[in-house]
């Protein structure tokens, strides 16, 4: 499948914790267990380099707190602010039929199913009802990018490859 050397941001640094070297991490993933799969971490933020994990544990808000064994104290770690955790697409799990990862969405083609291109996905989120997935239009006319979103349902989606997503049309009427 195309895109499994494309790097997956699991988490970010959004700061230190303590005075120890640990670090406070938002999560992008289904938790602090997810997350627990992985023991290094490619790390942005122009370095280039890897972060071991040495501990992680719950927050208890929905974060986590992490110690990697590159970061010695805590000026180490508000150094780190920022960086974004990632890991390459081919190490994380096989999924089941009818199931994806965000960053599988992300850039595809959007057409409809009556075969009109309709442009790019360029985010998926989650409000809480179920993923929807947000498509920028080609540049109009009036020289102008316009987006829309569409629930990642059957109904509006009935189907997506690694090659594109196919968006029922009533859903993406102007």
């Amino acid at each position: 499948m195309a895109g499994q050397d494309r790097p997956v941001t699991l988490a970010a640094i959004t700061g230190a914790h303590g005075v120890t070297g640990e670090v406070r991490l938002k999560l992008f993933g289904e938790g602090v267990a997810a997350l627990k799969r992985y023991r290094a971490f490619n790390e942005s933020m122009g370095r280039d380099s890897t972060l071991t994990l040495a501990k992680l544990r719950d927050d208890g808000k929905g974060g986590a707190i992490a110690r990697f064994e590159e970061v010695p104290d805590r000026t180490a770690a508000e150094k780190l602010r920022g960086t974004a955790l990632t890991v390459p697409r081919a190490s994380m799990p096989e999924l089941e039929e009818g199931e994806y990862y965000h960053a599988d969405l992300l850039g595809l083609r959007a057409v409809s199913d009556a075969g009109d291109e309709l442009g790019t996905c360029i985010g998926v989120e989650n409000f809480g009802a179920g993923d929807v997935i947000e498509i920028e239009r080609p540049v109009g006319e009036d020289g102008k990018r316009r987006r829309f979103m569409v629930p990642m349902t059957t109904a509006a989606v009935p189907e997506w490859d690694h090659e594109r997503i196919v968006v029922n049309a009533a859903f993406a009427e102007e």
